[in-house]
């Protein structure tokens, strides 16, 4: 299974008890995909450059997820199937870069 980030923007009308249902049904989607959770990091509220659907701002939140590769077009359909959310972004982590010396 390979790494991915996963980057999205939800609704900023979703109060806290909302947003955190909305990325536990991430999470178990993952989870049923036979995928993990490494890490979970909500940015918070965040205005946007331009408005999506109508809204000026969003909940910016990043997953770092292992998933098998005839999971990903079932969960990306998923995403882009969650009214909750504005706009994602799914691609492959980058590893770190090493500094030799």
């Amino acid at each position: 299974m390979k790494n991915y980030e996963l980057l999205t923007i939800f609704k900023p009308s979703l109060d806290s008890d909302e947003l955190d249902k909305a990325v536990d049904k991430i999470s178990s989607d993952i989870k049923a995909a036979k995928g993990e959770v490494s890490s979970v990091d909500k940015m918070g509220r965040k205005k946007l450059a331009y408005d999506l659907q109508g809204y000026r701002d969003g909940f910016f939140m990043t997953m770092i997820v292992s998933l098998p590769a005839e999971a990903i077009v079932e969960f990306k359909r998923n995403l882009k199937l969650n009214d909750n959310i504005l706009r994602f972004m799914f691609m492959e982590a980058a590893k770190k870069a090493g500094v030799n010396a």
